[in-house]
């Protein structure tokens, strides 16, 4: 029984339902009138084609609602409120739209215009031409489909297939979309672009080109009248031998401003660098660029390849083919043959020296150099010489336990092959070393003081020593050395600090060096980056 009950509230429910959707049908359903035939200068019947046709001819006009249709001849189906056309056809809707054409097929149940041959569509400034073009006054919208143009006084708009929407001023282009403005050319797939505003929305892969640059989208918006792009979806911003790559990109084209939102790149092809970050700018007219937020920098000349982060990273061209990168707060950077970290970095193409500035170590296979500020001389993207100025330290790792040590108030160190070759101090020159039998074993520590010494090694060994003027030394044995003898003054080994590799530049180091020497608070810090 409740089953049955059930079964009929769900008949009487769909039947309701039914009536209701159907009433909403009627209602939403346009009402039918008719087209009136308002003047002609003659009007016949053709018995042979059809006795309910009307030929009309002369200055014929009919009326259907709101609208009026005007040409030379037609044919009036009065039964099935429809007619066609001929010559010098004009449709008016309202005092806004005109449309003109050679043909005109109207049916005035559906009220669809079907014009064909030099179609013309005017609707105030936007103006449209095609050969073929249907208009659907219900939906006021006209659309083409074997090729069209839209011109405004801003732009000419082409593709195969087009939609306009006179009321709202909005059309919409599919398949082989060409934008034609005086300052650019933009061809996309998919484009929709307000006749009123003169904004386009890119709704498919598109080039956008210009004499500053080229600009890659599959979606976005780009304003004609200001030259104002807002790119989404990994858009690209081309500019001479600039690159700017982003998930969302804001662009200035007559600025020559791309700001980048989201995993921004940007690519200098002609110094083979890349500044990466989620956040940056690049300013085509001061040819100045910045990246932060998980900044970083590429430098691939070689096919060892440079990574450096820092909070903030600019880049500032100097002349035409120079850069000038500046780096700031927690930089750290890694290549394989060198690895560094310092509060704040320079680096010149021009001169191609790395300045380091506040707290900076470098490291080199088993080297740690240290000091107040340190100047890396490249050629060719290697290392050629390290100037450590002022306060200066170098030390070797030969194991866990024992290191080669050089201290003074400058020293320069020489590199050959990417390999430590010659270390020169001057200025309270201390060193202390563990010379080495054939075997391998250590003698001693050697430990000297004067003030300037040079060293030159070979195959990571101590081959020569140079010790003037007045130099003062001694050999401790192995056995009888004690923990205070086996480092200087102000040594420490950075070691956690170290770079491991390209990822490890992003870690924050927050270890206190609580047991480092202090000389003027130096190295008593976090290294925040």
């Amino acid at each position: 029984m409740r089953v049955a009950k059930k079964l009929f509230y769900i008949v009487l429910l769909l039947v309701f339902a039914g009536f209701f959707y159907g009433q909403v049908q009627q209602e939403d359903a346009p009402k039918r009138t008719k087209i009136f035939l308002e003047h002609a200068n003659s009007l016949s019947f053709d018995k042979e084609k059809n006795q309910e046709v009307q030929v009309l001819i002369g200055d014929v006009r009919f009326r259907h609602d709101s609208s009026y249709m005007f040409c030379d001849s037609a044919y009036f189906y009065e039964a099935s409120n429809s007619l066609e056309a001929f010559s010098n056809v004009r449709m008016e809707q309202g005092d806004t739209l005109f449309v003109y054409g050679n043909y005109l097929f109207y049916d005035g149940n559906t009220q669809l215009a079907q014009l064909r041959e030099n179609v013309r569509m005017e609707n105030g400034e936007m103006t449209l031409f095609t050969d073929s073009l249907d208009y659907d006054r219900i939906e006021d919208v006209g659309y083409y489909f074997d090729g069209g143009m839209i011109i405004d006084d801003e732009n000419e708009l082409t593709s195969i297939y087009g939609q306009y929407f006179p009321q709202t001023k909005w059309a919409i282009f599919n398949d082989s979309v060409q934008l034609n403005n005086p300052q650019f050319v933009l061809y996309s797939d998919t484009l929709h672009y307000n006749t009123e505003s003169k904004v386009a929305n890119i709704l498919g892969p598109s080039v956008i080109e210009s004499d500053s640059g080229t600009i890659y989208s599959s979606r976005g918006w780009y304003d004609t009248v200001n030259n104002i792009a807002i790119l989404l979806d990994r858009s690209e911003v081309v500019s001479g031998e600039k690159i700017l790559i982003g998930d969302s990109i804001y662009y200035d084209q007559e600025l020559g401003f791309g700001e980048a939102f989201g995993n921004m790149h940007l690519v200098d092809t002609a110094q083979n660098m890349t500044l990466e970050g989620h956040y940056g700018f690049y300013d085509e007219q001061t040819k100045f660029a910045l990246a932060t937020d998980s900044a970083r920098l590429l430098e691939y000349s070689t096919p060892d390849t440079l990574y450096l982060h820092g909070d903030t990273l600019k880049m500032i061209t100097v002349e035409e083919e120079f850069r000038e990168l500046k780096a700031f707060y927690g930089v750290r950077f890694f290549r394989t043959d060198l690895q560094g970290v310092c509060d704040s970095m320079q680096f010149n193409t021009r001169d191609s020296v790395l300045y380091m500035f506040t707290d900076p170590i470098l490291w080199n296979e088993e080297y740690q150099i240290y000091g107040d500020t340190i100047h890396v001389f490249m050629n060719d993207s290697t290392i050629d010489r390290a100037h450590i100025i002022d306060f200066a330290f170098s030390i070797q790792a030969l194991d866990s336990s024992y290191y080669n040590q050089l201290k003074g108030n400058d020293i320069m160190i020489y590199f050959e092959n990417q390999e430590l070759r010659q270390i020169d101090v001057r200025g309270n020159a201390e060193s202390i070393f563990y010379p080495l039998e054939n075997d391998g074993s250590k003698v001693g520590l050697n430990e000297t003081k004067s003030p300037y010494l040079s060293i030159w090694t070979k195959e990571k060994k101590l081959e020569k020593l140079k010790i003037w003027p007045s130099p003062q030394g001694s050999l401790t044995p192995i056995p009888d050395l004690t923990p205070d003898q086996k480092t200087l003054k102000d040594f420490y080994w950075f070691d956690y600090v170290r770079p491991k590799d390209k990822d490890d530049i992003y870690n924050v180091i927050r270890k206190r060096v609580e047991d480092a020497p202090v000389r003027n608070n130096r190295f008593r810090h976090d290294f925040d980056e």
